[in-house]
């Protein structure tokens, strides 16, 4: 009976990784395929049977930031999505704590109203927008995208830090106050210290939903371009599509989010999970 129950126990370990790479595999293997294509010509791009082998070029790389869209597309997304990171924190995190701490029966009302903000479909958002923004003349500005991408990530950042504020021993904030503290000062003395790096999981989480935003971008902006939207309109250029350039565009895209996974991406996981 010991030798069959470890047979089982290996059969599962072994079906158990194959799930695991077969995973791996479906989500890595696009993200490869597209950095190999934007290292090939467009001639190795296009041919009937794939090209593994192949001599590298950077053709690519070059057209992209030669374009004046792209370079302003990034522009604008750096400027754009940091700058509602920035806001969203300042008023995202404090009403997570207030929520946290202050509002025990409201709690469960409170977070499914952050959470349903989530559930809302892009046009349902952009079209009033539109109209407002066209209305008090700030279609096509920086003010106006990051205004609407507050939606994102207050919401966004508010649903994802009650959790580590939770996790927060309620003890350590009453000997505070024992000690004389404020309310503001037990806040960023004692709580958001201990919560803060659990908190940046949600941050980075959030950064990454405004970096891809596309829809919104396409439809309250005209020239002041998002770098999603500068790199879906390579697609757009008309029967020779510049295959090589379009993979490096998109990997050029990718670059921003992957990085900051790579440097917070235990905590953004946990703190997804936890919440």
């Amino acid at each position: 009976m010991e030798a069959i129950s470890r047979v089982g126990f290996k059969i599962k370990k072994i079906f158990v990784y194959t799930i695991i790479c077969i995973i791996v595999f479906i989500t890595i293997f696009p993200i490869a395929w597209t950095l190999l294509g934007s290292f090939k010509k467009l001639r190795d791009l296009v041919t009937p049977v794939p090209k593994i082998i192949f001599k590298p070029v950077l053709s690519n790389y070059k057209a992209v930031f030669a374009r004046e869209d792209i370079r302003n597309g990034l522009l604008n997304s750096v400027i754009i999505s940091v700058s509602a990171i920035i806001l969203g924190i300042l008023f995202g995190v404090p009403a997570a704590y207030a929520i946290a701490r202050h509002t025990q029966k409201l709690k469960p009302h409170l977070q499914f109203f952050a959470l349903s903000l989530r559930f809302l479909p892009p046009v349902a958002i952009a079209i009033p927008f539109i109209t407002l923004w066209l209305d008090i003349g700030l279609y096509d500005s920086h003010i106006a995208l990051i205004t609407t991408y507050l939606i994102i990530s207050i919401s966004t950042i508010m649903w994802l830090s009650i959790s580590p504020f939770e996790s927060v021993p309620i003890e350590c904030e009453e000997v505070a106050k024992l000690d004389g503290c404020s309310y503001i000062q037990t806040f960023f003395k004692i709580s958001l210290p201990l919560a803060f790096p659990n908190l940046m999981g949600g941050f980075v989480f959030t950064f990454i939903l405004l970096w891809n935003e596309l829809l919104l971008a396409l439809s309250l902006t005209s020239t002041n371009v998002t770098l999603p939207v500068a790199v879906a309109a390579i697609t757009a250029i008309g029967k020779e599509l510049p295959w090589g350039t379009v993979n490096a565009a998109a990997i050029v895209l990718l670059i921003p989010p992957l990085l900051l996974i790579r440097f917070f991406g235990k905590s953004a996981s946990s703190a997804f999970f936890r919440s």
